[in-house]
């Protein structure tokens, strides 16, 4: 079975660091790109970041980019996403999915989500 599971949600205050965490299993790590997306309150979902699988080419949303960053682990099939300099409008549910291959905007598998909450 297919799983992705996040991990490392919670509530920071604005200008602090959260890492959140994707364990994947039932599918070929290995083969696919992981991005992270996340949807706000009353907000349609957005890309955060992807890495890709083959060589490893990362991509950040435009108001991302500079504080947070992408990795894998494929020994423990894992992807991180570690955000620093959290602002407020960071907050929202975040979902780590899985695509062959490559980064997109239609993933093949989803996780979902772990809540992130930015405090002033």
């Amino acid at each position: 079975e297919v799983q992705l599971v996040e991990s490392g949600g919670g509530l920071v205050q604005a200008g602090g660091s959260l890492r959140l965490s994707c364990a994947a299993s039932g599918f070929t790590f290995d083969d696919h790109a992981i991005g992270w997306f996340r949807q706000a309150p009353g907000k349609e979902r957005e890309g955060v970041s992807c890495i890709s699988s083959s060589d490893g080419s990362t991509y950040y949303a435009d108001s991302v980019k500079g504080r947070f960053t992408i990795s894998r682990n494929n020994a423990n099939k894992r992807v991180y996403l570690q955000m620093n300099s959290l602002k407020l409008e960071d907050t929202g549910v975040y979902y780590c999915a899985a695509n062959i291959y490559y980064c997109s905007s239609h993933m093949d598998y989803w996780g979902r989500g772990t809540q992130v909450t930015v405090s002033s």
